[in-house]
């Protein structure tokens, strides 16, 4: 391939990633409240267009059109670019992570991912990694001492699960010996008995559970609490800055799902009659559906209970199963 081919077929990947995973988490805020609406009882969005569907079309309107408010002793440049590092970062990170099989279109070869690097997951979790940065700002910058104080909880949250992230996958990465997330997926290609999660199930559990805290879900939703008076980091933001904090947490939860896909349940590998690109859709589909199951289902936790889940219990288990596993491969 050409330099200008590949050059068009990057900047082409790039528009699809950003058009399509924007429009996804614009329309999993749609699911999520009919998800919720069926297991409570309710009807959820119903009035804009047929079942609501249009509701996303809607919000989008309001936050274009809301008022953009800024505090008058807010510090201006960095309040105003927190937001996009929310959204910047959480796109970013989608760069090294393989979205589907490699498939031809015209006689040309094309393979699902924007860049193959051969350290995708530590480049993935890097950046999403610098979003922490996004709500610390946002409160710093915000002049108000519950925006402060929401930022500080915010990035003690994520930067503690950081941790239990980065130590659960390395018992895995023991095993494959590569930081590829292509590589990853292809040592499992040998079907359903050849995935990681039977021979690491406590890797998975613990990447799923520091998932959950690093995407602002619930029960760990402590970054942006919906069930108290003010929104922590989030509380002076209006219109499509605070929107911008949200896209990012949704596409965060897409990328999350992609990568407990990939990491532990085979990835985009065929599963039986089930070709590749069909199988990765239905286990991310199956994740983003347990992300917004585990909000209807449980109550948020404190702070100073999360805490003690991460450093407590956490990161000693993550820390033993390393050892458990290097044991077992020597």
């Amino acid at each position: 391939m050409s330099d200008l081919a590949y050059i068009i077929e990057t900047i082409l990947k790039i528009v699809a990633v950003l058009t399509i995973f924007s429009a996804l988490a614009g329309f999993a805020t749609y699911f999520e409240r009919k998800i919720l609406a069926f297991m409570q009882r309710r009807l959820g969005p119903m009035h804009v267009g047929p079942y609501g569907v249009l509701q996303v079309l809607a919000d989008g309107i309001k936050l274009f059109t809301k008022e953009d408010f800024i505090p008058q002793l807010a510090v201006k440049p960095i309040f105003k670019i927190a937001p996009v590092i929310a959204a910047a970062t959480a796109f970013t990170a989608l760069a090294a992570v393989p979205l589907f099989p490699e498939f031809e279109i015209f006689g040309h070869k094309v393979t699902p991912i924007i860049s193959d690097i051969n350290v995708g997951l530590l480049y993935v979790l890097g950046v999403m990694a610098i979003g922490m940065y996004a709500p610390l700002l946002a409160g710093m910058a915000s002049a108000n001492k519950w925006s402060l104080l929401g930022g500080a909880r915010a990035v003690i949250q994520l930067l503690s699960f950081e941790v239990v992230t980065g130590l659960a996958v390395i018992a895995p990465l023991m095993m494959i010996g590569s930081l590829s997330l292509i590589e990853i997926n292809n040592y499992q290609q040998g079907g359903i008995i050849d995935w990681i999660v039977w021979c690491q199930p406590v890797a998975f559990v613990l990447f799923l559970i520091a998932g959950f805290a690093e995407t602002n879900r619930t029960p760990f939703d402590l970054l942006e609490h919906e069930a108290e008076v003010i929104s922590g980091f989030a509380t002076e933001y209006s219109g499509m800055r605070w929107g911008m904090f949200f896209i990012g947490e949704y596409a965060n939860m897409i990328t999350i799902s992609f990568l407990v896909s990939i990491i532990f349940l085979g990835g985009f590998n065929d599963l039986w009659f089930i070709p590749g690109g069909l199988a990765i859709i239905i286990k991310v589909a199956f994740f983003i559906f347990f992300f917004l199951w585990a909000r209807a289902a449980w109550p948020h936790v404190r702070p100073d209970q999360l805490m003690w889940l991460c450093w407590k219990v956490l990161m000693p288990i993550a820390l033993l199963n390393i050892v458990v596993t290097g044991i077992v491969l020597m």
